[in-house]
């Protein structure tokens, strides 16, 4: 073999000289004779200006020539406002001969000192698509891996809003000689590239800076994009650790992620999600992304004082995005997450907590900050219901024990939320509350401006000396109440929902006791009071109570208002106005036996629900009084006949009781049996 190839330059001389010439015309060529055919090319085929100082091309024996160019200018759409859409000190490439004609592609492409900007325009076009917009056909181009040294990369979505400016600095001397090389294999097996950023989404503004391996994947390259970063938008603070493939698409992530800030209502222009403005929280977990489906593993973290485990989904798919999550908490105080629904707490000043959107401005701050009344009981924080309108959910929440403010007995919470079409299910809402349970379903419908909102709610088996523990002498009572509510209201409050509600609410007491010193007291017999102050105190049996009120455009009526002990008959009437959260009521109570002093003399309750207040109907009371006073000087001992009490109260009909309160009785009865 060598003997013939060693008699072929003799035999063919001008073969021989051929080949040659070929290699010196390779090795020597001046490829920058081909640089202006190619700038006209290039720009006549974009209609955008393109120019380069200086193109070089090592062919090599692999049929993937290296292409490298300097000094690199490409124009932007004519719809821009920038001039240039990419200025490249050296821009070097590396493109398969085997792939053409079918496909460009190129496995790798190495910058250095870049200056690019990536446009979006509200109707898609964009600065990148070189074609006809009208033209669907998928693009034939496809790059491997980018590395970029001392660059910047700006980046403009004019519809969605958003915005980024990045700029990136490889600090790893080994690499830095690597990204330069096109042909270099990519390891990212290490931090090399450090990037800065900053920008704007839905008007908020976020800064950070980030780690990477110093090639980024595009596309089945294999290789993984190594990441480390920190994002700080206002308050709140995200940290991220793992890696990125096919970054083309951002198809597959792979992170720890750990978030923090100072109220979760800030991260509402990020997500979409109408979060509360809780307090200060932190949560991590592990986030992959699969498609267009994030899923958060081994989520944990806290809200003030309040605990949370857990996983959810996200996916982001038309016309809406799915949230979809399983909650667990050990302790969960509402304190930390009224404000979602306007609850005001003592840990608030009475006020939920403002987010930095509600407070950017004072006249904002100053609306919020008249939202809520501390005069008032009724919650007044407005929820904005549009945000119903911007996802889907079904979230499920377990609390085994909840801290309520002002010491409302609510001792667990099980919950699942529905929000689908712009309406909100709460099916189940049920709370372990003083010793029973409330099952509840709560719905808001959110397709127009006001909310519509609708309450169903069961109370079973409610213990009322846990309703009342720092009462002793109503707490000694073992009873339990039972009740029913069905309200319908139209307000984006709880207080203005309140306020033009319609429904029916009733009560019933089964099976307790009272103090026979506080049954005395409420019928103001006066001889019983001072004997059992004398003697001890004793403890009196209910025979049955309830109440009903039918309630139109927020204004309570009482169909109902009945207790019914061994001693007394307590009957009563008035109203209540769920707007000016004001009540009216007169207690009438009938001894059932003869007392000697006894004043049976009605008592109204009036006043605020927050600040209750209470008088003697003076108008009889006064009468009596004229009437004793008139007989004193005839018959001393007379005088005392007024107040003798004649005993014209009989024992209730607890049946019919029963009836009026639509069967709320024998539940707080059927519950009283189960506890024995």
């Amino acid at each position: 073999m060598n003997r013939a190839w060693t008699g072929f330059p003799r035999r063919h001389p001008v073969w021989t000289g051929v080949a040659v010439a070929l290699v010196l015309l390779v090795l020597l060529f001046d490829w920058n004779w081909f640089r202006h055919p190619l700038e006209r090319y290039i720009s006549q085929k974009t209609e955008r200006t393109f120019r380069i100082s200086d193109l070089h091309v090592t062919l090599g024996w692999t049929l993937t020539p290296t292409i490298r160019m300097r000094d690199v200018y490409f124009g932007n759409a004519a719809w821009s406002k920038e001039k240039a859409m990419a200025q490249i000190e050296t821009l070097e490439f590396s493109v398969s001969l085997r792939d053409l004609p079918g496909k460009v592609l190129i496995p790798r492409v190495a910058l250095t000192h870049p200056e690019l900007v990536f446009e979006r325009q509200p109707d898609d076009r964009k600065n990148w698509i070189l074609s006809d917009p009208s033209d669907k056909s998928p693009s034939k181009l496809r790059i491997g891996t980018l590395s970029v040294d001392q660059g910047r990369l700006r980046y403009i979505d004019y519809g969605m809003p958003f915005s980024i400016d990045i700029q990136g600095s490889t600090f790893d001397p080994a690499t830095q000689a690597q990204v330069k090389d096109a042909k270099a294999k990519p390891i990212n097996d290490r931090y090399t590239t450090q990037y800065d950023f900053k920008g704007k989404y839905h008007d908020a503004a976020f800064s950070g800076t980030a780690l990477t391996g110093e090639v980024l994947s595009f596309q089945e390259s294999g290789v993984p994009f190594p990441l480390k970063g920190s994002l700080v938008a206002g308050t709140t603070r995200v940290d991220v650790e793992g890696t990125i493939a096919d970054a083309d698409n951002i198809s597959a992530i792979d992170t720890q992620l750990r978030i923090r800030g100072r109220t979760l209502a800030n991260l509402y222009p990020f997500l979409l999600l109408p979060l509360p403005a809780s307090p200060p929280y932190e949560l991590q977990g592990h986030l992959i992304l699969k498609g267009k489906t994030y899923t958060m593993d081994d989520l944990a973290g806290r809200i003030g004082a309040t605990d949370v485990t857990g996983h959810g989904t996200y996916v982001d798919k038309t016309p809406r995005p799915l949230l979809t999550a399983d909650l667990h908490s050990k302790l969960l105080k509402l304190a930390d997450l009224g404000p979602l629904i306007g609850v005001q707490t003592r840990e608030s000043g009475g006020k939920p907590v403002a987010s930095q959107a509600q407070t950017r401005n004072r006249p904002a701050a100053k609306a919020t900050e008249q939202a809520t009344d501390p005069d008032h009981l009724l919650p007044a924080g407005s929820f904005d219901g549009s945000r119903l309108q911007k996802i889907d959910a079904d979230v499920s929440l377990d609390a085994a024990r909840l801290e309520m403010p002002n010491a409302l007995p609510l001792e667990s919470i099980h919950a699942s939320l529905h929000l689908h079409d712009s309406i909100l299910k709460l099916t189940p809402l049920d709370f372990g509350f003083a010793g029973g349970t409330i099952a509840s379903q709560v719905l808001l419908d959110a397709r127009e401006p006001t909310l519509k909102s609708e309450l169903q709610a069961n109370f079973r088996g409610i213990r009322v000396d846990r309703l009342v523990p720092d009462k002793e002498a109503i707490a000694q009572g073992a009873g339990t109440v039972g009740a029913t509510i069905e309200l319908k209201g139209t307000g984006n409050s709880i207080a203005d929902a309140a306020a033009k509600s319609n429904g029916r609410i009733a009560a019933a007491i089964a099976g307790g006791r009272i103090s026979n010193l506080l049954d005395a007291a409420s019928s103001l017999n006066g001889g019983k009071v001072l004997e059992l102050l004398v003697g001890g105190d004793k403890t009196i049996e209910v025979n049955c109570g309830g109440m009903a009120f039918d309630i139109k455009d927020g204004q309570g009526t009482s169909s109902l208002f009945l207790i019914d002990t061994e001693q007394t008959q307590i009957l009563g009437s008035g109203t209540f106005d769920l707007a000016r959260e004001r009540f009216d009521f007169t207690i009438a109570p009938k001894p059932k036996r003869v007392g000697i002093l006894s004043l049976r003399t009605p008592v109204r309750l009036y006043g605020s629900f927050r600040k209750p207040d209470f008088q003697i109907e003076k108008g009889p009371l006064l009468a009596r009084a004229g009437g004793a006073l008139a007989l004193a000087a005839a018959a001393p001992f007379a005088a005392l006949l007024p107040l003798i009490e004649t005993g014209p109260g009989v024992n209730t009909n607890c049946a019919a009781v029963e009836r009026q309160v639509g069967g709320a009785q024998k539940q707080a009865r059927a519950a009283a049996k189960k506890k024995k």
